[in-house]
């Protein structure tokens, strides 16, 4: 081989190494280390699997599913009877009563259930739209009323305090008028420096101190005119007459003194007992002054507290007109689209339940033969075993079997559940049977529960005999064309359903709700769409 050869051979061997490099890298998938299932339609089918015996037909004992009053029966003793024949019949005018109820509720949840996805009317927006309308205007009014009544309570309260500085002008008026009595008097009578002499004039001087005092606080009030200088004036102004009027009457008493009383004379008494009476009106009018004041602002607050109630009321309707307004033209929220679609899958379930208890009420013959006893009367009262039978039946078909479920399994078996029936004699034949009766006392079998299930052939075969082992295959329940994943791709975490969904090469979790379990797929009522793919190991 020369060099050149092998340089070539050496070039490709490097070459197929770095291919398979960039294969193994980067286009190579990845193998997957778990199993996936399609999410696809199909069957859903229940089924309970247990092996039983045949025995020799005997005869039936048939009663009610529920206790009651009977009242009616169609067979007599002796009279052949098909399949499905009504027996006798309960009486259940309270069942039907209950029936009408419930799909009268039906009715009103799936209207409601209607309205609310119709949505509202132009009629009803239009109404409430008038409701929002008229709520402004009762807004609008309340606003005007309350500004109203703060203008004439400001109006009011104005007057007063216009009336108390008139009061207050008049009061110093008499102050002053009784000042110069008083400065008369004692310079007419009192002028020695005897006892009398000295209490009149230390009186006079209290009424010019009150007169000097007064004055500054009312001209401030004068001139600002505010009320607080008004109030306090009008303070000042209660004090000081009261003072004015003590003093008055001090020298009004010394006037009748015995070294006076005769030297005073009566005008100048009078004067006297004229301005006492003057700057006794004057403080009245002051305090009049001070309590309308008063009562004015609180009549002012009382009114104002009101009409803003008023206010804040007609704020609350006008809100609450806008949110139903909001509301009707709004489309319905998704949670109350569940509502009442709950209340109307309830109201459904409720009158499927009555329909049954219903159907329940009727004696129907399972199987074809000849009634030989007939135990119960019109207006007897049965209960709901077979050892209170109502009809004894003597079966067609000479063969039964009895089987013993287990008592998990026999809540999902029902009287006429199609039943298929492999003999072990025969393995080769599927025969076909339904289940005709369900002994409600259990039995117990090593201390575990089972219920006896009999099982009626509706096809027979030449041969078979009883004691023959039967192999049965009980059709519990069955969904058709539902959308199903395998049972075993479903675990329990937390109460709720879970499956790993793979998508865009990634595994995630997802909650989903099923139906009916069957005994290899079950039904997916919601959390899955047709076509995506599911881990199962």
């Amino acid at each position: 081989m020369t060099l050149s050869v092998k340089k070539i051979i050496g070039a490709l061997v490097i070459i197929s190494i770095f291919s398979i490099f960039i294969y193994q890298t980067y286009f190579k998938k990845e193998k997957l280390d778990f199993t996936l299932a399609e999410v696809m339609k199909g069957d859903v089918l229940q089924e309970v699997l247990e092996t039983g015996q045949v025995k020799k037909e005997e005869k039936i004992n048939l009663s009610f599913k529920s206790a009651g009053i009977i009242e009616k029966t169609y067979v007599e003793v002796g009279e052949e009877v098909k399949e499905r024949d009504i027996l006798a019949k309960l009486e259940n005018t309270q069942l039907k009563i209950q029936l009408q109820e419930a799909e009268a509720n039906l009715e009103l949840n799936q209207a409601q259930l209607n309205k609310l996805l119709r949505g509202a009317s132009s009629e009803e927006i239009q109404i409430t739209q008038t409701s929002v309308d008229n709520a402004k205007i009762s807004l609008a009014t309340a606003k005007q009323k309350l500004e109203d009544i703060k203008e004439q309570g400001e109006e009011n309260l104005e007057a007063a305090y216009e009336d108390a500085l008139n009061v207050l002008n008049d009061s110093y008026l008499k102050i002053s008028n009784t000042f110069n009595t008083a400065d008369l008097i004692q310079r007419t009578y009192f002028i020695n420096a005897d006892q009398q002499g000295f209490r009149v004039r230390e009186n006079k001087d209290r009424i010019e101190n009150a007169l000097n005092r007064i004055k500054p606080y009312l001209d401030t009030a004068k001139a600002t005119q505010k009320y607080e200088d008004i109030d306090i004036t009008l303070s000042k102004m209660k004090g000081d007459l009261e003072i004015v009027s003590d003093a008055l009457k001090i020298i009004r008493d010394t006037c009748e003194d015995q070294a006076y009383k005769n030297t005073v004379s009566s005008t100048h008494k009078s004067s006297l007992d004229t301005d006492r009476g003057y700057i006794n009106t004057a403080l009245t009018n002051v305090v009049n002054s001070q309590q309308t004041i008063s009562s004015t602002k609180t009549t002012n607050v009382i009114n104002i507290n009101t009409y803003q109630g008023k206010i804040d009321l007609a704020e609350g309707e006008l809100k609450a007109a806008e949110d139903n307004l909001a509301k009707i033209i709004a489309p319905p929220r998704q949670e109350d689209i569940d509502l009442y679609q709950a209340q109307t899958k309830q109201a459904t379930a409720k009158i499927r339940l009555l329909e049954k208890q219903i159907e329940d009420t009727i004696l129907r013959t399972p199987v074809d033969g000849q009634v030989v006893k007939v135990n119960k009367s019109i207006g007897e009262i049965v209960q709901s075993t077979l050892q209170d039978a109502v009809i004894i039946l003597l079966p067609s078909s000479p063969f039964k079997i009895e089987v013993d479920i287990y008592e998990e399994d026999i809540i999902d078996i029902k009287v006429d559940n199609p039943v298929e029936i492999t003999l072990v004699a025969f393995s080769d034949e599927i025969l076909k049977g339904k289940v005709i009766s369900i002994d409600p006392a259990e039995k117990l079998i090593g201390g575990i529960v089972y219920y006896e299930v009999t099982i009626d052939f509706e096809e027979t075969k030449e041969g078979i005999k009883p004691g023959m082992t039967a192999d049965i295959i009980i059709e519990s329940d069955k969904k058709e064309n539902v959308l199903v994943i395998p049972k075993r791709a479903v675990k329990k975490m937390d109460g709720k359903k879970i499956v790993q969904v793979f998508k865009d090469g990634e595994v995630k979790k997802r909650e989903i709700e099923i139906g009916l379990e069957g005994n290899e797929y079950i039904e997916v009522i919601s959390g899955l769409q047709e076509g995506e793919e599911v881990v199962i190991d």
